[in-house]
């Protein structure tokens, strides 16, 4: 028979979380939100608040934006919501060891890789960028380390021949969401999740995006650029010079070289025609079917040769 329903506090930030919270939402009070101080955005540059901010506010759900957790006042405040359990989901500030002491069930997180493989910030994009066959989502019971408490439920996907940073974010959350869910009922019914350590072996680190990443290098192998392109989608979004103009690439193929057409020297074009820009490449070739001129929208291969039709051949 469930007990008194659970005091939540949700602690989040960016769009990836907003179906964790309404999981939390469905499973108990969720008395706290927690989420990042506002951040300029959009031309004017004007502070706005993130995806996280703006579902808790339209819930009616106090809202807490600390710039730090370190603090005494920031921990008493935490403390005083009185949380038998402190979700978070891609929050994006350390907690320190007193922050996780604070909830009577202790903190739990949701993080987007098969732990140990790909603790840290990119783990989404990292993935893709390794050629990894399956991804996944854990839920963990967070520890002062950087993902690497025990984990208590995981999920598994594919990752599909065609999917981006984009579209895998989005699975990842729903799936990220529905792992919650479960552990939370499992909570509310008052049994006790095993908490399964993380083996030593096959720990990576999914570092930070860095924009200068995205910049292809012709010089590499197609299957790496292809790999590139999607993972940059949305963000950064893979750059590349294309008979001396920089452009975006938003979608790309990788293929074999063709023998006998043109110069194939790495970043050259061998053929283009609408069904796309082949490009030479360190190894095999990569045809760009989607891309952006500077300061202009997403185009096809056959639409930007139209503006440039010299390139054909």
């Amino acid at each position: 028979m469930p007990g008194p329903r659970l005091r939540l506090v949700f602690a989040g930030t960016p769009e990836f979380a907003v179906p964790g919270l309404r999981a939390c939402m469905d499973a108990g009070d969720v008395v706290a939100v927690y989420t990042q101080p506002d951040r300029p955005a959009g031309r004017g540059r004007k502070l706005a608040p993130g995806p996280v901010k703006q579902a808790a506010l339209k819930a009616g759900i106090p809202v807490e934006q600390p710039v730090s957790l370190k603090t005494a006042e920031a921990q008493e405040r935490l403390r005083g919501y009185a949380p038998d359990l402190l979700v978070v989901i891609a929050y994006g500030l350390i907690l320190p060891k007193a922050v996780l002491a604070i909830p009577r069930l202790g903190c739990w997180n949701v993080h987007a890789s098969l732990l140990p493989r790909w603790r840290g910030a990119a783990p989404i994009q990292r993935a893709i960028l390794a050629g990894d066959a399956a991804t996944g989502v854990c839920l963990m019971r967070m520890q002062a380390g950087l993902d690497t408490g025990p984990v208590l439920l995981s999920a598994r996907t594919p990752i599909a021949p065609d999917d981006t940073g984009g579209s895998l974010h989005d699975r990842l959350a729903r799936l990220g969401a529905q792992v919650l869910a479960e552990g939370l009922q499992h909570v509310s019914r008052g049994e006790t999740l095993v908490a399964t350590p993380q083996s030593s072996d096959g720990v990576t680190y999914a570092h930070k995006l860095d924009k200068a990443e995205a910049k292809l290098d012709f010089a590499l192998s197609a299957a790496e650029l292809e790999r590139k392109v999607r993972a940059f989608d949305p963000w950064p979004v893979a750059e590349a010079q294309i008979a001396g103009e920089r452009v975006r690439v938003w979608q790309a193929k990788a293929g074999d070289r063709r023998p006998g057409i043109g110069d194939q020297k790495p970043a050259s074009i061998v053929a283009a025609s609408k069904h796309g820009i082949d490009i030479a490449c360190g190894e095999g070739m990569l045809r760009v079917l989607k891309l952006q001129r500077a300061g202009g929208r997403v185009i096809s291969a056959a639409d930007y040769l139209n503006a440039r039709p010299e390139l054909r051949r």
